[in-house]
C-alpha cells in the first residue's frame, strides 16, 4: 500500500467532505487512525451514509487512476502531514487535507498575492492585470489566482513573466483543464508554475466548486487585489473571504460610468486600499523592494480620443465633436475597439480606456 493510499482513502469517500476529514483528524489524528476507528467511533463525528462510504473498500479504479496519474513527472499529492504543506493554508478555518499539485510545489510556501477580477474584462483591465503582476512578481511575489479567463488569466501570464511566477487554483480535477480556451497557458502554469486543487480527478467544474477555490487563492496569499468587478462578481466573495482570513484587500478604481467598475469601487467604499500602482501594494504589506509604477502602453493623439476625454459619448455626439461622416467615423471607433484603446457600453455609448 503507497503511503498516500490512506489520505486518498479518505478524500475519495463520496459524500465525506473536507470539513468532515478535517473534523475527523482532528479527532483520531491520522488516516490510518480514522480508518481503523469501528462504527460507533466514526458515528460521533459523521452521518450514517458518511460512515458507509468511510467503511466501504475503495473503488480500485479511482485509487489506480490517481496512482498513474501521479507517475506522470510534476504531478504530486500534498496532504496536511507534508512538511511542505503550505503554512499559510495552516492559517485558514478549512484548510484542504489534500491538494493535488501540478508543478513547483515549493511556491506554495512563498509569500504570494492574489490577482482577481471579471471574466469580461475590458483591455484596460487585461493589460494592468498582466502589468501589476509582472511588477509584483519581479519584485518576489508569487501572482495566485484561478485560471479564469480575463483578468485571471492576465495576472497568471504577468506572474510567470516575473520572477516570482504563479499559481493556479482551480475548481476542478487537476486532469481537466477548465475553461478549454486556457489550455495553453494551463501548459505554461505546470512548466514554470504550479496549478493545484483540493478536487479529486474527474471533477467537473460545478458552481460550488468555485467559491470554495476561492477561499485557497485568498488563503495562499498575503492580499488580494480586485483590478476590475461588477457588483455581483465572483471576485467579491474572493474578496470577502480575504477580509475573514485577515488579509489584506486592494482595489484598483475606474471609470463612474463603467459597471466593471462597480465592485471595485464598492469594495474601496468598505474599507479596500486604494492601488494605483505596484508599488502602493509593496508599500502597504511593508515588503523590502520598491517598484515604478507600471508602464502601460500609451496612446497617441487622435481626435476622436480626445472627443471621448472626460465621459462615455455616443456616435451622433462623436460625429458633432469631431467633424466626420458616421460611415467614417463607425470605422474609426471600430479600429479603436479592435486596438484596445476604447470600449462599447450599452446604449451606443463609447468610453475612452485610460
Amino acid at each position: 500500500m503507497s503511503a498516500v493510499d490512506p489520505w486518498l482513502r479518505l478524500a475519495l469517500a463520496p459524500g465525506v467532505g473536507n470539513t468532515s476529514l478535517i473534523r475527523l483528524l482532528a479527532a483520531f489524528g491520522t488516516p490510518e487512525a480514522v480508518l481503523a476507528s469501528g462504527r460507533s467511533a466514526l458515528a460521533t463525528h459523521l452521518s450514517s451514509v458518511q460512515c458507509d462510504a468511510l467503511l466501504a473498500e475503495p473503488e480500485p479504479a479511482a485509487l489506480d487512476a490517481v496512482h498513474a496519474w501521479l507517475a506522470q513527472p510534476g504531478n504530486s499529492l500534498m496532504t496536511l502531514a507534508d512538511e511542505d504543506y503550505p503554512r499559510a493554508l495552516l492559517e485558514i478555518a478549512d484548510p484542504p487535507a489534500v491538494l493535488y499539485c501540478k508543478g513547483r510545489r515549493a511556491l506554495l510556501n512563498q509569500p504570494g498575492l492574489g490577482i482577481v477580477g471579471s471574466r469580461n474584462a475590458t483591455p484596460q483591465g487585461v493589460r494592468d492585470a498582466e502589468a501589476f503582476a509582472h511588477a509584483l512578481s519581479d519584485a518576489g511575489l508569487t501572482i495566485v489566482s484561478g485560471l479564469a479567463l480575463g483578468i485571471d488569466a492576465a495576472a497568471h501570464r504577468g506572474g510567470l513573466a516575473g520572477a516570482g511566477s504563479s499559481v493556479a487554483v482551480i475548481g476542478t480535477g487537476l486532469d481537466r483543464i477548465y475553461p478549454a480556451r486556457n489550455k495553453g497557458l494551463a501548459h505554461q502554469l505546470a512548466e514554470s508554475g504550479l496549478i493545484v486543487s483540493e478536487f479529486a480527478l474527474g471533477t467537473l467544474p460545478l458552481p460550488g466548486h468555485f467559491p470554495r477555490r476561492n477561499r485557497l487563492i485568498s488563503g495562499l496569499s498575503r492580499g488580494v487585489l480586485v483590478v476590475e468587478a461588477a457588483p455581483d462578481s465572483g471576485s467579491l466573495i474572493t474578496a470577502r473571504v480575504a477580509t475573514d482570513q485577515g488579509r489584506e484587500v486592494f482595489a484598483i478604481p475606474g471609470s463612474i460610468h463603467s459597471p466593471l467598475s462597480r465592485g471595485c469601487h464598492a469594495l474601496i467604499k468598505q474599507g479596500a486600499k486604494l492601488v494605483e500602482s505596484a508599488a502602493d501594494i509593496l508599500d502597504e504589506l511593508a515588503w523590502p523592494q520598491r517598484l515604478a509604477p507600471p508602464v502601460l502602453p500609451e496612446t497617441r493623439a487622435d481626435p476622436v480620443l480626445d472627443a471621448l476625454d472626460g465621459a462615455p459619448a455616443t456616435l451622433d455626439t462623436l460625429a458633432q465633436r469631431t467633424g466626420l461622416t458616421l460611415d467614417a467615423l463607425s470605422a474609426k471607433l471600430l479600429a479603436l475597439e479592435l486596438d484596445g484603446q476604447i470600449a462599447s457600453l450599452p446604449g451606443g455609448r463609447y468610453q475612452k480606456i485610460h
